[in-house]
């Protein structure tokens, strides 16, 4: 069974004055077990959309989302989201961000403090455990916001262009520590990105979204080994890859905007 299921789902926004926008055609897509399943697309599409329907943060106009069968209506500690700019909350320490979701759920003291440590180990961050966010690092905080996603112990992860605002060494490290963390603790992932070469890098499959109203145009399976360094990049099988993507992405770029023949 898919443990992801999206059935029909699409988005019309509402202004205040009447006017709508479609964001999202009707959209099926399922996403297996252990799937690591980037989603790219030109800026504006509807990626984003998705990916907050399927966290529950955004209601769909039309259609269902399934997870493991069971219909999703709201937030819920089954899906670990991790945004683009570094949510954490900026009273709490590095170990407290971290614990916050297992405090709220009841979970005892030492519990916490196990799987917290666990995990900051994890992402690299031992001796930061009593920092605060502005003490941090831009990749630091996003080391923190995905082992604070982890350590809730979701069924999905969902990560919405979460390296975006790093810099480029920086983001290479962090895709890098996210594929192993990935590879160890088996995780289903949904990661949305608008760049074709982490798109790649990152998974074994590829969803691509057409211009908006966003649809997925293609699902491209990424047939490379494990574990993944970033001399991949330079391979012949990556490069033809990103030929392949680079062209889907521009005609939908193109599509987009008129101006751009």
């Amino acid at each position: 069974m898919d443990q992801l299921a999206v059935q029909g789902v699409s988005r019309v926004f509402e202004s205040p004055n009447g006017q709508r926008t479609q964001a999202l055609q009707p959209i099926d897509f399922a996403v297996q077990t252990n799937d690591f399943v980037t989603i790219l697309g030109p800026s504006g599409c509807g990626k984003s959309t998705l990916l907050r329907i399927v966290a529950g943060l955004e209601r769909p106009s039309t259609g269902q989302v399934l997870l493991d069968g069971a219909p999703v209506n709201g937030p819920g500690a089954d899906r670990g989201m991790v945004f683009q700019s570094y949510t954490l909350f900026p009273w709490l320490t590095v170990a407290q961000n971290i614990r916050f979701g297992l405090r709220e759920r009841g979970l005892p003291e030492a519990q916490q403090k196990e799987r917290s440590d666990f995990f900051i180990a994890k992402v690299g961050l031992r001796g930061f455990e009593n920092h605060f966010p502005k003490q941090l690092s831009g990749g630091m905080q996003q080391r923190t916001a995905i082992a604070r996603a982890l350590a809730n112990d979701p069924k999905i992860l969902l990560l919405d262009e979460p390296f975006g605002a790093l810099d480029n060494q920086t983001r290479v490290l962090m895709q890098e520590l996210l594929l192993g963390i990935w590879e160890s603790a088996r995780k289903t992932v949904l990661f949305v990105t608008h760049d074709i070469d982490e798109a790649i890098f990152m998974a074994n499959r590829v969803a691509v979204f057409s211009a908006r109203p966003g649809r997925i145009k293609s699902d491209i399976a990424v047939d490379l080994p494990h574990p993944r360094h970033y001399t991949l990049k330079t391979t012949p099988a990556f490069m033809q890859l990103k030929a392949r993507l680079t062209e889907e992405i521009r005609a939908e770029s193109m599509a987009s905007d008129p101006a751009s023949h």
